[in-house]
């Protein structure tokens, strides 16, 4: 980065928008935030950060993070009318009126970041796809991963930026490879929960508490970062949302949807989405993914209680 400190610009402030964003701007950084409902960014202006009415605002920054829900979604605040290329060049002193590298956070398909690639490259605008890994607990705790591709040039100039998000920034190579990372990741997160979820009913119904159960699986070397911060939620049943099951579903297609293109089986992801759609379809869809627990109960015989357990996460 230059000695002048660089204007960055942020859209989208979800779960994981909010939270990211709020790393950089406790960092310092000179930031402006926008989002479609202003109220969810506001509580960012105290620790610095400007609050934009229009995506537009963000045109004159330097480096802009997209993080939003859906393909349509960033296609429409990046290129739609009133987007952040709404006006390619500013009318007055012909300043530059687009940013520089745009980095685009949210999970979409290799098809959608390659065409918003494009479409940015027409304006001269470097474009990294810059998937993450994680949850807001996960941020909160600084154990964010975030994984990019595009220009070599263009991640080095962005890394101090990523790493005030993430600890973990990982450079995959040029185009959309950090697409098919982050989507084979997705996958393998929807079939390892499915495999927690059926060994730990498993050791119930042969008589083992879920919590002591767990407690080993967490010491053992099969123990993961996702296997003990999922742990309180399996134990205590809380299901408040970290990531939607339609979120899941959503992922998994579009693994399913890579394979295809490039032949390669997926026996085990196949199954998973038919257990999440299973579950979508009794209506277990406002909770979390991991409510997938109760499903493999049921199909095994038994109703879970809150075992009521104090049992960490790991995240602490």
């Amino acid at each position: 980065m230059a000695t002048k400190k660089p204007k960055i610009g942020w859209i989208g402030a979800g779960r994981m928008g909010y939270e990211m964003a709020q790393r950089l701007a406790k960092a310092g950084c000179d930031l402006t935030v926008y989002n479609r409902t202003r109220a969810k960014a506001e509580p960012l202006s105290k620790y610095g950060a400007k609050i934009a009415d229009k995506v537009s605002e963000l045109a004159a920054c330097d480096v802009v993070f997209c993080m939003v829900s859906t393909y349509a979604d960033v296609k429409e605040v990046i290129a739609g009318k009133g987007g952040l290329l709404a006006q390619a060049r500013a009318k007055s002193k012909g300043t530059r009126a687009v940013p520089r590298i745009v980095v685009e956070c949210s999970s979409i398909s290799l098809e959608g970041s390659a065409e918003l690639r494009e479409i940015l490259a027409g304006h001269g605008t470097q474009m990294l796809a810059a998937p993450v890994s994680g949850n807001a607990k996960v941020i909160k705790a600084g154990k964010l991963s975030i994984v990019c591709s595009g220009p070599k040039e263009g991640y080095d100039e962005v890394l101090p930026l990523l790493k005030m998000i993430a600890p973990a920034a990982s450079y995959v190579g040029d185009g959309e490879l950090a697409r098919i990372v982050k989507i084979c990741h997705n996958v393998f997160l929807g079939v390892v929960i499915q495999s927690l979820c059926e060994i730990t009913i498993l050791a119930q119904k042969a008589g083992v508490p879920r919590h002591a159960f767990l407690e080993f699986i967490n010491q053992s070397v099969m123990g993961s970062v996702f296997s003990r911060y999922k742990t309180p939620a399996l134990v205590n049943l809380d299901f408040k949302v970290t990531f939607t099951p339609y979120l899941l579903r959503k992922d998994i297609d579009l693994g399913l949807d890579a394979a295809r293109k490039f032949e390669v089986p997926l026996p085990l992801a196949s199954m998973t989405r038919d257990l999440v759609q299973s579950m979508m379809g009794r209506g277990m869809t406002e909770q979390d993914f991991a409510t997938l627990l109760l499903q493999q109960a049921r199909a095994s015989g038994i109703e879970l209680k809150p075992e009521n357990v104090a049992v960490g996460d790991g995240l602490a």
